[in-house]
């Protein structure tokens, strides 16, 4: 059973709130060591630890079947997590009703980062994880990534590292501590707690796992498919003060960015922001339903995949995974294996000085709560060529083309323990003066402080934007 963490002192009071802003500045700008040193670290403990993913068709993904009464793919101690099928109906968007498979896992992983002051500087303790449906991989994850079945040892494997430190309370100072979706288009009501705990004393050392500063987690950013999914939200729910460049130019995009994440100047207040976000989670109807995998519409069960007739969207296939430091050395699993690289972009602009972003009221079948809010774009472009193209989504087009400053664009992965080889490209492009502020009903404009206010607070900002809202803090 999760417990209640207490702080290793009293709650936070304003002094508290000013200390942590100044360390979290300070280790956003401390870079002892350069991301090509980094890279090369990651790239030793891959060598060092060898692991091996195999295609396998389904009659045998050990562990796993397709239960008799509805078709769904389900482990046979009835936990991890499902395959199952969605039936979705809505008034918003080009498409009205569809089926699909979905991966449903009621259980709440923790994502927990540890953190510790070393040489006076905040270092946060990041883990070399091999997951199954990585694309290279291995890459900087959070200290513990681990679901009730792992850390339970439902599989009869290891205890995770460290996980003790998120469990049990009273064993450091809570930084962030909330609930957060995740993909709301693959998950059906999945949620993480993504927590980070200070600690004072000395943390037992494991050669996979290395103390980084925020400044060089940035410079990772800037590298295609180092730092993990989850490693990414968790950082991403940090204030706004864990930005690349406080001290920058507000000329240069890492003041603005700087300047947006810790300055008043919004072009509307938060509480609009909030008023938008309510009336956009109320306004449309989205009713889903449950229903039998075998019984979801287009979708094709072969012996190796699960697949849609026109080839789009995404897979399902089974993968056998032998690896040399996981808790438990082998296992069979499903994976979500999308059809193309997704695309996630926010547009910012200056807005009276201060830079905006452009966000989009996301809505997705897998939510808990209807809508979030998500980036300006996103999407697989793939997916809305040839006759899908009259759907192509607002600003899709603009974001990829020459009319934009482009300040960020590289290919960052998605969680590999559940989705195989899932690449989404994240790109943040500037537009100009001239470009209007009036927005469509379902779009609106924020700081980046305002962005991270809601982030605080659970279902509110999806994981897509959460994650660009952590590349965003690492322009510089």
């Amino acid at each position: 059973m999760l417990l209640p963490h207490t702080d290793a002192r009293p709650g936070p009071g304003r002094a508290d709130r000013d200390d942590l802003a100044l360390r979290l500045a300070r280790s956003a700008r401390h870079r002892p060591r350069s991301a090509a040193r980094l890279a090369a670290w990651l790239a030793q403990r891959q060598r060092a630890n060898p692991f091996e993913v195999t295609a396998v068709p389904f009659a045998d993904l050990t562990g796993w079947h397709f239960a008799p009464d509805s078709g769904d793919l389900v482990h046979e101690s009835g936990r991890f997590f499902s395959v199952e099928g969605l039936h979705v109906r809505t008034d918003r968007g080009p498409v009205g009703e569809w089926w699909q498979p979905i991966i449903h896992q009621p259980d709440r992983a923790i994502l927990g980062i540890l953190a510790r002051e070393i040489d006076g500087v905040l270092h946060f303790l990041m883990q070399a994880k091999m997951e199954p449906g990585n694309v290279n991989g291995v890459q900087f994850s959070p200290t513990v990534q681990s679901t009730p079945s792992n850390y339970q040892r439902t599989h009869r494997g290891a205890r995770s590292r460290y996980v003790e430190y998120f469990l049990e309370p009273g064993r450091g100072r809570v930084l962030v501590d909330v609930l957060q979706s995740e993909q709301g288009s693959w998950f059906r009501g999945k949620r993480n707690r993504n927590i980070i705990v200070e600690v004072a004393d000395e943390v037992a050392p494991h050669e996979d796992f290395v103390w980084l500063t925020l400044g060089q987690i940035h410079d990772l950013l800037h590298r295609p498919n180092l730092v993990n999914m989850d490693a990414r939200t968790v950082l991403s729910c940090l204030p706004g003060h864990a930005v690349a460049d406080g001290d920058g130019d507000a000329g240069t995009i890492g003041g603005a960015v700087a300047e947006s994440s810790l300055a008043d100047g919004a072009w509307q207040p938060l509480l609009g922001v909030r008023n938008w976000l309510t009336a956009n989670k109320a306004g449309p109807t989205l009713a889903t339903r449950q229903v039998p995998l075998r019984e979801v519409r287009d979708w094709y069960r072969a012996d190796d995949e699960i697949r849609h007739r026109s080839g789009r969207f995404f897979r399902i296939v089974g993968r056998r995974v032998r690896a040399s430091n996981r808790e438990v050395s082998q296992w069979c699993q499903p994976l979500l294996a999308p059809c193309g690289t997704g695309l996630v972009a926010f547009v910012v602009r200056r807005i009276d000085g201060v830079l905006h972003v452009l966000a989009h009221a996301d809505l997705r079948p897998g939510y808990r709560d209807t809508v979030e809010l998500g980036p300006t774009v996103q999407c697989t472009p793939d997916n809305f060529t040839g006759p899908a193209r009259d759907g192509r989504p607002a600003y899709l087009d603009l974001v990829l083309s020459d009319e934009v400053r482009v300040h960020y664009d590289v290919l960052q992965s998605e969680e590999g323990g559940r989705f195989h080889h899932a690449v989404t490209r994240h790109m943040v492009v500037e537009v100009g003066p001239d470009f209007p502020t009036a927005t469509p009903p379902d779009y609106t404009w924020l700081t980046l402080r305002q962005l991270t206010a809601v982030a605080a607070f659970s279902y509110q900002v999806n994981i897509e934007a959460r994650s660009l809202l952590l590349c965003l803090r690492a322009l510089r």
